[in-house]
């Protein structure tokens, strides 16, 4: 239920009754609840006219109403609406009418008088279900469709694999929900593309807000995300607003989730359970609007065996999960990408290439590709720097991936089965690290945490070998 706590429905919820005073109180109530798309309604006569004419995530009808009761108004909104949720709204008690609205398929049973947390409780709950029959009917429908129904949402994610279409269609049906979505996968996929994809076809008015809180401590990623008031700090001479706040009814995009320590995850966790906020330096919470998304490279299931990421928040990231595949098992897309990125070159650099593209990526269609996609980019760039103006061959691709005198000529890692070579001198331990971690970060364009994940290491052990050389 916590999904629309603090969060505006997609569409209004209705609410109906002959007391303009109990409307406007119950409306100020839900909008202090951060629920405020609601429609307010005196006459239970037009429900059925109001019904007809936009789209509602729940209607509320007071039981007793002069010209038609609630009572009589469930069978008409279920037989013409069947997926809203019908709330009966009464002032009082009575065993007999609840059982007689609950049987013409009412959704649930308000009594007035009871505490208002009672009451908002239960709008959110049928907002949750109307999320959830129009989540359900939406898969149902994409299920029986060959790719999604709004190609162009998908334009910047150069694809054709089945699996990637099955994702796309996935987006397309749980975009319109207020549910974070957590996207995993290796370094180097575009988790962050797929990400930019939610956020477009969710139709959200805010912006696309990103950050990368890889390397960024409690107190840094606390004013990062929530902003400080001027003073709040020494140094702080202005306020600075949060990415948070500038998410407000749009997307917040946070990168490399599985690097929050454990106080930056349970200032997270209070951040999706209350939908709040505290600035620093500030004693007034603010509400948030912003979608989350979450993506990570890491397995957060065992970094909780691990005991370093909590259950609770990882059960609010994944109201939707997105496991996005690598390269080497979508190898049909090489040539759409080496064409791609050839392009890329040709128009940023003004560079006039001939490509063979098959030939290339039958070449490349047996290499492991550990930094998928931005590796093959990076590939890409240094082929054609190689070849210059001229014809662009395996052979620039074969001469990038066994580098005479490299730490491993072949290119390829362990997990590939095939062994690591050296040159005529060994090198020493020192050295060997300090290429492998040089190579890991030329292939993540200095991604810390990418190149780390690469060589078996921590980000923090990365980060020391670089302040150290520097």
């Amino acid at each position: 239920m916590e999904r629309t706590k603090g969060l505006t429905p997609r569409y209004p919820l209705l609410l109906v009754d002959d007391e303009d005073s109990w409307l406007y109180s119950f409306k100020a109530t839900l909008r202090s609840q951060g629920i405020d798309n609601v429609v307010l309604l005196n006459d239970g006569t037009k429900v059925m006219e109001t019904l007809a004419e936009r789209k509602f995530c729940a209607v509320a009808v007071d039981l007793i109403m002069p010209g038609i009761t609630g009572e009589e108004l469930i069978p008409k909104i279920v037989e013409e609406h069947p997926e809203l949720p019908v709330l009966v709204i009464s002032g009082l008690n009575e065993i007999k009418a609840v059982v007689n609205c609950i049987r013409k398929g009412a959704f649930d049973f308000i009594v007035k008088t009871e505490e208002r947390n009672t009451l908002i409780s239960g709008v959110r709950h049928a907002i949750e279900i109307f999320e959830l029959r129009h989540e359900n009917t939406s898969l149902q429908q994409s299920f029986f469709m060959n790719g999604p129904d709004r190609p162009g949402l998908f334009s910047e994610i150069i694809t054709a694999h089945k699996d990637m279409l099955a994702i796309f269609k996935y987006i397309e049906a749980i975009a319109e929900t207020a549910r974070p979505v957590l996207i995993t996968g290796e370094s180097g996929v575009g988790k962050e593309l797929v990400a930019r994809a939610v956020h477009n076809a969710s139709g959200r008015k805010g912006d696309f807000v990103a950050v990368n809180i890889a390397g960024l401590d409690d107190n840094i990623l606390s004013d990062t995300l929530f902003g400080h008031k001027k003073g709040a700090f020494t140094g702080a001479t202005q306020a600075r607003v949060g990415l948070v706040e500038k998410a407000k009814n749009g997307t917040l995009f946070l990168d490399e989730i599985g690097d929050l320590s454990p106080t930056s995850q349970t200032k997270l966790l209070r951040l999706l359970q209350e939908h709040e906020f505290m600035p620093l330096g500030s004693d007034m919470a603010k509400r948030s609007s912003a979608r989350i998304i979450t993506a990570t490279h890491q397995s957060i299931a065992v970094m909780q065996e691990q005991g370093k990421f909590r259950k609770d928040l990882f059960f609010r990231l994944r109201g939707h999960m997105l496991q996005i595949p690598p390269l080497r098992e979508r190898t049909e897309d090489l040539p759409l990408l080496i064409s791609h990125f050839v392009d890329e070159v040709q128009t940023e650099a003004g560079m006039d290439l001939n490509v063979n593209i098959h030939d290339i990526a039958n070449f490349l269609n047996n290499y492991s590709f550990p930094g998928n996609i931005r590796e093959l980019q990076n590939l890409v760039h240094d082929g054609a720097s190689i070849c210059g103006h001229g014809d662009l061959t395996p052979k620039h691709f074969k001469k990038l991936l066994s580098a005479p005198g490299d730490f491993f000529p072949s290119g390829t890692i362990a997990a590939s089965g095939e062994s690591i070579s050296f040159g005529a001198r060994l090198p020493t331990l020192q050295e060997a690290r300090a290429k492998l971690i040089d190579e890991a970060l030329r292939r993540t364009n200095g991604n810390q945490s990418s190149a780390a994940q690469l060589v078996g290491v921590t980000r923090q052990a990365v980060s020391k070998y670089l302040k150290k050389n520097n």
